[in-house]
């Protein structure tokens, strides 16, 4: 290793564990919030129980993932003034603020809301702790949106300029940060993923307690809604995919041509299959193509021209000074194919999922829930095929909550990778944004700490989850069934407040 770079190798290699462990809570925090408010205002609206103890389950699901993604969150910030205090110094004006507006959003705004939530069950009126929850959903998004304005400023500055004399950043036009395209694409694409991401999880569990003939009336009820979601969150994934991509062609032509592996610039370039080739020779021995369609990606023409990796690396050597501006290319071209291989492999299980239960429901072949629900959809002439095919949907759709996790998980690694050696793209360099004086020692001290930390908190997670989903939904109570008709309750003024979970 250069130990002259080691240092920002391992501030990198710290910073890339604890954001891709963070951000797996964060979409089933934003998709959880508005699924379990929607649950709850179908119980409002119909009285139906079926709602309320899905409202219960999944909001109790989604509480134990709010609480790690804060707890996991406010390390990302610590790690700003720890490891990367010039890239702090440097753009702190700029930086600060959205993450001002996230922290008074989700510290503040949501925290409210949430206790409201949380203790209101048998203080508040139906209606209005209904509006909590909602309040809850629209302030997770209202987060997301501030953290990724930061994220796109960062892929694409605006509204600033360079005090020379100071030697920083300084914001000039905060509402340019917030609305630019770079800003409004990539809000739309992390949150119909988000959705994804919570969809499939609804139906992962959902077909868990199918499977083992529990609780058939919530489940099928979550099933639908999760499958519907994976299928409309899916196809907008992948619209709004489609649109970040155009915008990314423009703005870092170098990151979307190392995602294709194109070396050489060319008319009618091919979207890549698959690809293998020497990096430093700059290109591939073994590629398997289809001809157009990386042209088509890029500017909705068959026969527009895309540059190419070497074209690019001359052109920024010529614009920003000597130096190798390529990222790294094997890294860039897998973590897009898989980002998009997983998240569309949970769009064509939900797809599949509701075709399946398009008539009567179908549950797996040997589960009799009554005369009125028995499963008699054939999918096959040989009923012995479709029983076995119907009992492997079911194992599928439980492993396909996991899918969108890791298609978020590839899709940040290649947003951030792929736009090195830049922390800030064409204004300051990662190499100049590490703390000069944090040693190398340092660095890995505070990573093996960090790593090890979260390392227990995915154990305490992953039983917290297991716990309640095995679990299942709660059995509902006269006061659950019965809530209050005025603000503080219908019963004693002077009784503690009830922890709903």
């Amino acid at each position: 290793m250069n130990l002259a770079l080691a240092p920002e190798t391992l501030a990198r290699w710290q910073f890339g564990i604890t954001t891709v462990y963070h951000f797996l809570f964060v979409p089933l925090t934003i998709s959880l919030a508005a699924l379990t408010a929607g649950l709850q205002t179908a119980w409002v609206r119909t009285g139906k129980e079926k709602y309320l103890r899905a409202t219960k389950f999944w909001g109790k699901l989604f509480l134990i993932n709010i609480a790690m993604g804060v707890v996991t969150g406010i390390v990302q910030e610590f790690q700003f003034g720890m490891n990367w205090s010039d890239y702090s110094r440097f753009v702190g004006d700029i930086f600060g603020a959205p993450l001002a507006f996230e922290a008074l959003i989700a510290f503040f705004f949501e925290s409210t809301f949430i206790g409201l939530w949380i203790f209101g069950w048998d203080k508040l009126p139906k209606r209005i702790h209904l509006a909590t929850i909602w309040m809850v959903a629209i302030g997770t998004i209202l987060s997301a949106y501030f953290i990724l304005a930061a994220n796109s400023w960062m892929q694409h500055p605006v509204g600033y300029k360079i005090n020379q004399a100071a030697g920083r950043a300084e914001l000039t036009d905060f509402w340019a940060v917030l609305s630019q395209n770079t800003t409004l694409t990539q809000v739309f694409h992390t949150l119909t993923a988000a959705f994804l991401t919570g969809g499939a999880f609804m139906v992962g569990i959902a077909a868990y307690h199918l499977a083992r003939k529990r609780h058939i009336p919530v489940m099928k009820t979550s099933l639908r809604l999760g499958l519907v979601t994976v299928v409309i969150a899916g196809a907008l994934t992948a619209i709004s995919g489609d649109r970040l991509g155009k915008v990314m062609f423009e703005q870092q032509p170098m990151k979307m041509a190392a995602a294709e592996a194109l070396w050489d610039g060319q008319r009618s370039a091919p979207f890549s299959l698959f690809a293998y080739g020497d990096v430093d020779k700059g290109h591939n021995t073994v590629a398997i193509e289809i001809p157009g369609v990386l042209s088509f990606l890029a500017h909705d023409d068959f026969n527009s021209f895309v540059p190419g990796i070497n074209d690019i690396n001359k052109s920024e050597q010529q614009k920003y000074g000597p130096g190798d501006y390529r990222p790294n290319i094997p890294v860039a071209f897998w973590a897009f194919r898989w980002m998009i291989g997983f998240g569309m492999a949970s769009f064509a299980i939900g797809i599949l999922g509701l075709w399946l239960t398009r008539k009567k429901f179908l549950l797996p072949q040997h589960l009799r829930v009554g005369e009125d629900e028995t499963p008699n959809l054939v999918l096959f002439r040989n009923k012995a095929l479709s029983a076995k095919f119907t009992n492997w949907y079911w194992v599928v759709a439980l492993w396909t909550l996991a899918f969108p996790l890791i298609a978020n998980s590839w899709g940040w690694i290649f947003t951030e990778t792929g736009r090195q050696p830049w922390v800030v793209y064409g204004v300051l360099q990662t190499r100049h944004a590490v703390s000069p004086s944090v040693s190398q020692g340092e660095v890995i001290t505070s990573m093996i700490v960090f790593t090890t930390l979260y390392a227990i908190l995915a154990v305490i997670e992953v039983k917290l989850l297991l716990k309640y989903v095995k679990a299942g939904p709660p059995e509902l109570t006269d006061a659950d069934l019965n809530p209050p008709t005025k603000i503080g309750g219908d019963r004693d003024p002077d009784r503690p407040m009830a922890f709903s979970y």
